[in-house]
């Protein structure tokens, strides 16, 4: 599980039929001080998130456990959305 700030959405005409109705968003993967790591990627995601909001994904089979059909064909998937973070220092 790592952590990613979405910076957009996708809008996509055709689609799959296992992911119909699974909102696609372009999360920015950061680390614990929210600088940026590595290039966005595109994520699906069942809970809600909007722009802004920093989330916890998930690449590979593991990303598609929280779908709908958990066995869909996705690179990455929203695991959860963060409230807050405390790093002691």
């Amino acid at each position: 599980m790592q952590m990613a700030k979405v910076i957009g959405t996708v809008t996509s005409t055709v689609k799959i039929k296992d992911i119909k109705g699974v909102t696609l968003l372009v999360i920015q993967p950061v680390n614990s001080k929210y600088e940026p790591l590595g290039t966005p990627i595109v994520a699906a995601d069942n809970y809600g998130a909007g722009v802004g909001e920093y989330v916890f994904y998930s690449k590979s089979k593991e990303g598609a456990m929280n779908l709908p059909i958990p066995t869909a064909c996705v690179d990455a998937g929203i695991v959860g959305i963060i409230d807050s973070i405390y790093c002691k220092d």
